[in-house]
């Protein structure tokens, strides 16, 4: 069973926590953590890019010359694909690239993330974070002690507004819930800060 040591604010260890082995102790199943990513980038995606074909593009409406008998390629419109101003050929319209993922692998993909945080120990469990005020040095005084890298992801059991609003402005933190945990995140930081609680929260959903 995988062991995970839990600190104060002031970066000193007060206790040590059992985690769960079903969550964070499974071998990583690297082709369902990739198919995760890849479908969460894939979501980002706009789409948003459009061009315009002959029926958007204005002018045109009138023949440039008669049919026939003046030697010349015959012509319906001064805006199809091979005129200057015409219209797009086969151009990008808006469309959405986001594709969906069985819900059993996605769980794969999250306890498989998890459990490679575990295993190379990028995992730190802080004991609670409770800020009275707004104070972006104070989040920043609990990094520095706890010695994280320099991509955080800061998981909290449950919504709050004075944490969430402190740490949002240091660079290469984001703050998250459990309940919008996802693989990418946890992939892409280079320390896991986990509140105690949102760990129990975590296995209660994982396990």
């Amino acid at each position: 069973m995988p062991k995970v040591s839990v600190f104060d604010i002031n970066g000193n260890k007060v206790s040590e926590l059992d985690l769960a082995e079903s969550v964070f102790g499974i071998e990583p199943n690297s082709a369902a953590m990739h198919l995760c990513v890849v479908n969460y980038l894939a979501n980002q995606r706009q789409g948003t890019q459009s061009t315009r074909t002959r029926s958007e593009v204005s002018g045109g409406g009138k023949k440039p010359w008669k049919q026939k008998g003046t030697g010349r390629a015959r012509q319906g419109s001064t805006r199809a694909p091979q005129w200057t101003h015409g219209g797009i050929a086969l151009g990008p319209k808006p469309r959405k690239y986001g594709f969906s993922i069985n819900k059993k692998v996605r769980r794969l993909a999250m306890k498989s993330a998890l459990s490679s945080k575990a295993a190379a120990e990028e995992i730190v469990v802080l004991d609670e974070l409770k800020l009275e005020a707004i104070k972006t040095k104070e989040v920043a005084k609990v990094l520095s002690a706890l010695e994280t890298g320099k991509k955080v992801l800061l998981v909290l059991p449950e919504k709050d507004d004075v944490v969430y609003r402190s740490a949002r402005n240091i660079a290469g933190v984001k703050v998250s819930l459990v309940s919008t945990l996802n693989v990418y995140d946890i992939l892409n930081c280079d320390t896991l800060l986990v509140l105690k609680d949102g760990i129990a929260k975590i296995e209660e959903v994982y396990a």
